[in-house]
Parts: C-alpha cells; sequence; structure tokens
C-alpha cells in the first residue's frame, strides 16, 4: 500500500502543470490532498480524469481557500468531514477515512500567519485535533497526514536559529503542538525509519528558496505506535513538481 500526501496550493492550479500525469506515473493507493483552494463540485470536475480512484472531497465556507480532498482505490468502510467543533470546521481542513485496520486523517493545519495573528487559534486547534484523534484510537490505531504548518526540530528546517520563535511554523508554542502529538504515540514516520535524514518538504516562492534548497520539512506522516511496524517505507519526493510543498510518501505492509 503506497499512500501520498501533497499539499497543492491549488488543485485548478497544478493541473494545469501536468499534474494528472505526475499522480498517474506515482501511482499511489491513495492520496491525501490539502489546500485545494476550491469547491467539493470544482475538485471533482477537476479531477475527474482520475477516475479509477473514490474521490472524497471537504471545501471551506469560504470559497477559493483551504480545502482537503482523498482520492482511494479502496473503499473505506466508513468517512467522516470535520472535528466536530463549530469554530474549527468552517475550513475543509479534515477527512477521516476509515479502512478495516486503520482511521487515516487528512488534515491541513492552520498556519499561525505571517504576523502570528492565529497563533492563539491555532495553539486551540493543536489541543483540539489531538483529542478527537486520541478518541479515534479508541477503536483502531490512527495514521495522520498533511500540512501540519510546523517544522518540529532544529533538523527539519535549513535555517533554524533565524525562524526560532520569529516566523509563523518555527515558533515555541507550535513546536510544543507536535511534541504533545509525538509524545502521545503518534509516531513522525520519516523520522522513525530517517533519523538523520536532511530533507525538506515546502520552499518560499522567494528568492530561488527551493534552487538553493532553503526549505522547511512540515509535512508528514504521522502513525500510532501500535501501527509502525507495518510502515516500511517513509519519504519526501522533493524532485516532484507543481507546488511550493512536494508529495510526501509512506509505503505500508500487506
Amino acid at each position: 500500500m503506497r499512500l501520498i500526501s501533497w499539499n497543492v496550493n491549488g488543485i485548478r492550479a497544478i493541473v494545469k502543470k501536468g499534474f494528472i500525469d505526475q499522480i498517474k506515473q506515482l501511482n499511489p493507493d491513495i492520496l491525501c490532498l490539502q489546500e485545494t483552494k476550491a469547491q467539493n463540485d470544482q475538485v471533482q470536475e477537476t479531477l475527474q480524469e482520475l477516475d479509477e480512484y473514490q474521490l472524497l472531497v471537504n471545501s471551506a465556507v469560504k470559497k477559493g481557500y483551504s480545502g482537503t480532498a482523498i482520492l482511494t482505490k479502496h473503499s473505506p468502510i466508513d468517512s467522516t468531514y470535520n472535528i466536530g467543533i463549530e469554530e474549527h470546521d468552517q475550513e475543509g481542513r479534515v477527512i477521516c477515512a476509515e479502512f478495516p485496520d486503520y482511521y487515516l486523517v487528512n488534515v491541513y493545519t492552520p498556519n499561525s500567519g505571517s504576523e502570528l495573528k492565529r497563533l492563539s487559534y491555532r495553539q486551540q486547534w493543536d489541543q483540539d485535533f489531538l483529542n478527537y484523534l486520541k478518541k479515534l484510537e479508541k477503536t483502531k490505531p490512527v495514521i495522520i497526514c498533511g500540512d501540519l504548518n510546523v517544522a518540529h526540530q532544529h533538523i527539519d528546517l535549513a535555517r533554524p536559529k533565524e525562524n526560532y520563535n520569529k516566523s509563523a511554523g518555527f515558533m515555541q508554542e507550535e513546536i510544543e503542538g507536535i511534541a504533545r502529538l509525538t509524545e502521545s504515540n503518534f509516531l513522525d514516520t520519516f523520522r522513525h525509519i530517517n533519523p538523520e535524514t536532511v530533507k525538506y518538504s515546502w520552499w518560499s516562492y522567494r528568492a530561488g528558496a527551493r534552487e538553493r534548497n532553503v526549505g522547511w520539512r512540515i509535512d508528514y506522516f504521522l502513525c500510532s505506535s501500535a501501527y509502525i511496524d507495518k510502515v516500511r517505507k517513509a519519504d519526501i519526493l522533493d524532485h516532484v513538481m507543481g507546488s511550493d510543498h512536494c508529495p510526501v510518501v509512506i509505503e505500508l505492509a500487506d
């Protein structure tokens, strides 16, 4: 089983850059997308060529903003949307697909913003999202994937000293948010398998950051510790273009 997660930064924009052919070549069993920036019917129309997949879509109330989608070759037992808290459920940020052995949660975590205007909201989100995951985990293991909008450790961004407690994505409050996830036995699959590897999943469009590989690792697959032995591979496909993010991937044993 090959699972891919990708913040596409606009599904209609990335499709014009060869996205459909890229996905056919990557051939995931399940593809999780974040920041689709389109309404449900627009996502369905844009992705209609990928007709071998079942499509689950969750769009924001605000048009052209946020949004998530799951494309899966394996029909889920059930699917649910959002986390059941009105304050958080307006932006299409969460889809949960239930499979026989695990829940798969696709998430686009709120960004604290360039001026950190949403940092306090982000802290509340982090706590409420963790509570949501722990409720799911009472039934079966959980795999979480998506753009978590935080670099966990210094190894996860090119310029940690310059950004620590100054930039959204590497504020101490955000670091503590992802640390609570990993301390709650949701393991970072990439770091579990590749403890010393330096790879990034997002680069600013400014100053040729991607060409110079001045990036951040903010896209993740996390996994309940009880299921980690099923994760055979975790990688970051930093050669795949089309968005300011690149895809991240895990492979699960049968």
